[in-house]
């Protein structure tokens, strides 16, 4: 198994967060994002790490910003620090192909969920309730049931503890109705995008987080856009409406082994077995080869 990166440490340059799986460093108008190869699970960063996880969400977010250029502007400058002045000195290999430099926005303080199917969460909402986010759904639906068509549920980001629900009509009003409607108009396309291209390559999305920012005036994408930790990816030969589970392509291997043991999901952490880390690390892979038709230029 190849080395993993649980924590990056450059020096020269001021860290401005230390997140459960990314560490960003400032300059000026500019932020270095270093994406490391922690692994959280039910908000607790395990101990061990996924072999090419930084590599992977870092090159998929790349390939989606680059796709999508034409429908939002992005903040990402380039993948390759060292080409815009940023030594990494005795880190640069360490770092090479997790590092995003990325242009600094003020950030609007909320999550942008897109839900094309309803699981997860909005399936126990829908169980309860009918409704997602205040959201009014059909009746009769599914267990992983696709919607009649996508919607987008907000939700708070929490600096600790868990994101929750927030109506759209809250945002628009904190946002302003105007900044609302392009992120939702935005939010919309690109999922019908993403989903149309992930068809192609046999993968459902089921649904994805994505997140925005005011950089100079312009509503802006930032932080990942359609990978493994942000999205539920489906395996579109294995999904089945109704079925208690979907295999998914993400953490969902190590969370089901975690649910195995007697652990009161706080910390600290149980050790992994390798065999867990290894298979998790397989997925993370296989995702983005089938998404991109690329391979890293690591192992996987």
């Amino acid at each position: 198994m190849c080395r993993v990166l649980l924590r990056s440490d450059l020096p020269d340059y001021p860290l401005v967060h230390r997140g459960k799986v990314r560490d960003i460093y400032g300059f000026d108008d500019r932020l270095l994002i270093v994406t490391t190869d922690r692994i959280s699970a039910f908000d607790v960063v395990l101990d061990c790490g996924i072999p090419n996880k930084g590599r992977t969400l870092t090159q998929l977010s790349a390939f989606w910003f680059e796709r999508f250029a034409d429908v939002v502007p992005n903040h990402m400058i380039t993948t390759d620090p060292e080409t815009e002045g940023i030594s990494l000195g005795a880190a640069a290999e360490d770092l090479a192909g997790r590092s995003m430099l990325v242009r600094k926005g003020c950030p609007y303080p909320y999550e942008f969920i897109v839900r094309g199917y309803v699981t997860g969460s909005a399936w126990k909402s829908y169980q309860k309730s009918g409704h997602v986010c205040g959201i009014e759904l059909p009746a009769g639906l599914e267990r992983h049931g696709q919607l009649p068509k996508p919607l987008l549920t907000p939700t708070t980001k929490a600096a600790v503890g868990h994101d929750e629900d927030i109506s759209p009509a809250k945002v628009a009003a904190d946002l302003g109705q105007d900044v609302y409607g392009k992120i939702e108009s935005i939010c919309l396309e690109l999922f019908e995008r993403a989903s149309e291209h992930a068809a192609g390559c046999g993968i459902v999305i089921a649904d994805t987080k994505l997140e925005f920012a005011d950089v100079n005036g312009e509503v802006t994408l930032i932080d990942e856009a359609f990978t493994p930790d942000s999205s539920r990816f489906w395996p579109a030969d294995e999904y089945r409406p109704g079925a208690e589970t979907v295999p998914s392509y993400d953490k969902q291997i190590m969370r089901n082994y975690l649910l195995t043991l007697d652990w009161n999901q706080q910390p600290p952490p149980p050790p992994i077995p390798s065999e867990i880390i290894e298979r998790t690390a397989q997925r993370y892979g296989e995702i983005y080869e089938r998404l991109t038709g690329l391979k890293l230029a690591v192992e996987f």
